[in-house]
């Protein structure tokens, strides 16, 4: 129960018919001091503090810590914070279930009421990690898949089906509908929440902990999340608070806009290969500047998915009209919209042009700056030129892109790559039996092509023009060699939706 310090920045706001009460942070201003210049992500920290402050879990002392951060740009103080929410997948959110029952089992056995043993923060479980391609190059793939999907994990499936029947607070999204992290940008994130308690509907800012690296997705809708362990996740389901140091935030400035031609795929190695160079491991990456005007929300979230692969906490986008359109385009009701722009503007929690918060340290990019890139070769954090590929490529598997007299040293170009022939055990050879016939396959043989990574099957403009390539290239008569293991995996079923409106799946 917050303690009558804070009861004194408790404030309403009233949205058509509907009165909202928040703990208001420009109330809180006039005892903590000026909070303008404060990062976006720390001021949700802050609120979070405010109206958890009981004088026991949280003090006086850690709201004036925070406030202070500005003094240094850093702290040592720990404090404990709670998360509004909790995501899971079904490879962690199992074994929760299971501590779930067998709690429920050790109240009835004292002989109490066993439904009382319920998570106390909501709980949304996404079956998504039991997905595997064991059938693929056809058409029946997919129907199989699915089958095998069912036998495989039926009876944890059923598991989860009645833990949402038996357990308050807890929700359980069935298998194929999407990625957890994806599932939660287009339709459980809601950027500000609410809480109906004591007869008020209070409004806060959203916010969680998931047990998949790429919760840091949803940052891109201005929802600070991050991902956790299983144990961490649970005692945060429980309602106990994550200890954590008031972080170091490094800001990213972004101005101009991308060039034509160039992807948010670019774009976040880009950013990614800087903020590694820059060193972020354990700290907040907060982005400003009016470039973010121009940054769809999908490149957004493309960018804030990537926060692992940065080695940042989290990668943090502040609201504006751009999480405004993406919530009306994701069928968010117009209340919740409405909602979110008048409470982060009465927190000051909005974007404003111009803006620029003080940070630990800071960093900044021009967009239109940014080239055609491929990741690798061999991290997905690792940035290469578009035109330097080639000699990459060379170097990895350690061949000369020389032209020879001898023909054992020959180099052909196949595929896009240099690949040596006339010279196995240079060039490396593998050998390969498919439907009765032998193949040889050398270094720079494809042998999975598979658009399933989330940072790119979050983002429209790249799976649309992944589509159209496939387009091109069945008119042209292209097909895969029969070693390639082929798979798509659209993150929703949004993304499936949309490329077969498109008329883009059967190439796919």
């Amino acid at each position: 129960m917050p303690s009558l310090d804070s009861l004194k920045t408790l404030k309403a706001l009233q949205i058509d018919d509907l009165e909202y009460h928040y703990f208001s942070l420009p109330e809180a201003a006039k005892s903590l001091g000026n909070l303008h210049a404060l990062p976006m992500s720390l001021k949700v920290l802050l609120e979070n503090l405010l109206r958890w402050e009981d004088g026991t879990t949280v003090t006086g002392d850690d709201l004036k810590a925070l406030a202070g951060w500005l003094r240094d740009k850093r702290s040592d103080r720990e404090i404990q914070y709670r998360p509004a929410r909790v995501l899971m997948q079904d490879f962690t959110g199992v074994p929760a279930v299971v501590d779930l029952a067998a709690m429920r089992a050790a109240v009835a056995k004292a002989g109490s009421d066993p439904q009382r043993i319920n998570p106390l923060s909501p709980v949304d479980l996404v079956i998504d990690h039991s997905v595997m391609v064991d059938k693929y190059g056809t058409e029946q793939a997919f129907g199989e898949n699915v089958d095998i999907e069912m036998q495989r994990n039926g009876e944890r499936y059923a598991f989860l089906r009645w833990g949402q029947s038996a357990f308050d607070n807890f929700s359980v999204v069935p298998p194929g509908t999407g990625i957890c992290h994806q599932v939660n940008l287009e339709y459980l994130g809601r950027t500000v929440w609410t809480k109906d308690e004591d007869g008020r509907t209070y409004a806060f800012p959203d916010t969680l902990v998931g047990t998949d690296s790429h919760t840091t997705m949803i940052n891109g809708l201005g929802v600070l999340g991050w991902g956790v362990g299983g144990i961490e996740a649970e005692a945060a389901m429980l309602g106990q608070p994550v200890s954590m140091l008031i972080p170091e935030v490094i800001g990213f400035k972004l101005t101009g806009k991308l060039r034509e031609g160039i992807t948010a795929t670019d774009l976040v190695l880009t950013v990614t290969q800087m903020l590694r160079k820059k060193g972020v491991v354990g700290k907040f990456v907060e982005f400003y500047g009016d470039g973010l005007a121009d940054l769809p929300l999908a490149d957004r979230a493309t960018i804030a998915n990537m926060a692992p692969e940065y080695g940042a906490t989290c990668g943090f986008f502040p609201v504006d009209d751009v999480t405004l359109d993406y919530l009306r385009l994701s069928g968010r009701p117009a209340a919740t919209v409405k909602l979110v722009e008048a409470y982060c503007k009465a927190q000051g929690l909005w974007r404003l042009p111009g803006q620029e918060p003080q940070f630990t340290d800071s960093l900044a990019l021009d967009m239109g700056e940014v080239e055609a890139s491929l990741a690798g070769p061999k991290r997905p954090q690792d940035r290469v030129a578009l035109a330097k590929v080639p000699q990459a490529f060379s170097d990895f598997v350690g061949l000369q892109m020389k032209p020879s007299n001898k023909e054992e040293g020959r180099l052909e170009s196949e595929g896009g790559g240099g690949v040596a022939v006339g010279n196995a055990a240079q060039a490396g050879e593998a050998q390969y039996s498919w439907q009765g016939k032998h193949h040889r396959l050398k270094d720079g043989a494809v042998v999975i092509a598979a658009i399933t990574s989330c940072t790119n099957t979050s983002n429209p403009s790249v799976m649309m023009a992944a589509g159209l390539v496939a387009k091109k290239a069945v008119e042209k008569g292209l097909t895969c060699k029969p070693w390639v293991k082929t798979s798509l995996a659209p993150g929703s079923k949004a993304v499936a939706l949309y490329l077969e409106e498109a008329g883009l799946l059967p190439e796919l």
